[in-house]
């Protein structure tokens, strides 16, 4: 049974240094005292602290229940390779978790995608016709883009009113963690996706995936790699 999306859900910004002490007590590095005093630090008022809690909760400490062993497997090989930026696990629990993140991060992947920038006025346009335009959303639109500009994958200029996508990408190798990402893309679309136009998702647009997705697929337990009619191959998750 696939749980309930929150329809927005992520309406906080959510630093990174916040995420790190999260995965942190996920893993049993610390307790959650650790993260209330993090919390305390960055000034947040009572409201604010809980609602920032509620975030990071369905991000790593309490996932919602499709995705338990979703983020069981990301903290696995996190702890298995530290070496990978903590901002792949970060995105792709984001995606799977909060469709509304997703739906933010493929605007500014696809607007960014051919000059490296946008104006911050098209992704509250587009994002508007699709929540409704109303003050909520644009708030909440300003939220994700904080926090996509926080973990590094864009920079905010003239006062927020341009997105500049930091064309350093980051270059996944893992193939563990790819399949991982992978997954994470497919749970937000919701659909087969080819494998011809993975690499170049714009809701993943902060990452290089430089191994064959059609092999990792292959060979994967969570994947599955089908082939249609016109020969196009697609990827999908493999039903249990």
């Amino acid at each position: 049974m696939i749980a309930t999306r929150p329809r927005i859900g992520f309406d906080r910004f959510i630093d990174t240094e916040w995420l790190r002490v999260a995965l942190r007590v996920r893993t049993g590095a610390a307790d959650l005292t650790e993260l209330s005093e993090a919390l305390d630090v960055a000034g947040l008022g009572k409201a604010a602290k809980k609602k920032t809690q509620t975030v990071l909760n369905r991000l790593w400490l309490e996932p919602l229940p499709d995705l338990k062993e979703f983020a069981n497997r990301a903290v696995d090989l996190l702890t298995e390779n530290p070496e990978i930026s903590q901002t792949v696990w970060n995105w792709g629990m984001a995606i799977a978790t909060y469709p509304f993140f997703g739906q933010v991060a493929e605007l500014v992947g696809r607007l960014t995608s051919l000059q490296g920038d946008c104006a911050s006025l098209e992704i509250h346009r587009r994002m508007s016709e699709l929540y409704g335009e109303r003050e909520g959303t644009y708030w909440m639109t300003n939220m994700v883009l904080q926090s996509q500009a926080n973990w590094g994958a864009i920079k905010r200029v003239d006062n927020g009113r341009r997105l500049i996508r930091l064309h350093k990408q980051l270059i996944v190798t893992n193939d563990s963690a790819i399949e991982w990402l992978v997954e994470a893309v497919l749970r937000y679309k919701g659909k087969p996706i080819s494998v011809a136009s993975l690499q170049t998702m714009p809701v993943i647009f902060p990452f290089c995936l430089e191994q064959s997705l059609a092999y990792i697929a292959s060979r994967s337990s969570s994947l599955e790699l089908r082939s249609e009619a016109s020969s196009d191959r697609f990827v999908t998750l493999r039903a249990i």
